[in-house]
């Protein structure tokens, strides 16, 4: 069986919308949709990684909230553990810029699904959505 990968996303909120990025053709599931975030480093805890990340791929700060559940999805060339978290734009942060994407878009929480997603991402959407139905109460 292969190694997992440890890997960490957010969830950018703003403005009751929330942030996808578009992969680069020639990246592993390119041209799909994702939240953004990438691999979690030797000793690296899942907030600091996601905090590099954004950083790094998006040229922003960001404020790491609420865990959604981590999904482990096997795909053919490799299997991941995903820890998505639920974030904002820390207090003047420049907005994020596509650095590392080939676009960014700010999509209304329900129409996330009129998105290429990953399949990672799909019950990540779902658990998304119970939580801010469950905020909203």
């Amino acid at each position: 069986m292969s190694t997992i990968i440890p890997v960490v996303c957010a969830l950018i909120e703003a403005e009751g919308r929330v942030l996808l990025a578009r992969r680069p053709e020639h990246k592993h599931l390119g041209g799909k949709w994702e939240f953004p975030g990438g691999k979690i480093e030797p000793g690296e805890t899942p907030e600091a990684a996601l905090i590099r990340e954004c950083a790094e791929e998006l040229g922003c700060q960001i404020e790491v909230g609420a865990a959604l559940p981590p999904v482990e999805h096997c795909y053919p060339e490799r299997t991941i553990l995903l820890r998505p978290f639920v974030c904002l734009l820390a207090p003047g942060s420049p907005a994020p810029c596509a650095n590392e994407h080939s676009a960014l878009a700010w999509v209304e929480p329900e129409r996330m699904t009129d998105y290429d997603l990953p399949a990672a991402d799909a019950p990540i959407v779902a658990s998304y959505l119970a939580y801010r139905g469950a905020r909203t109460i």
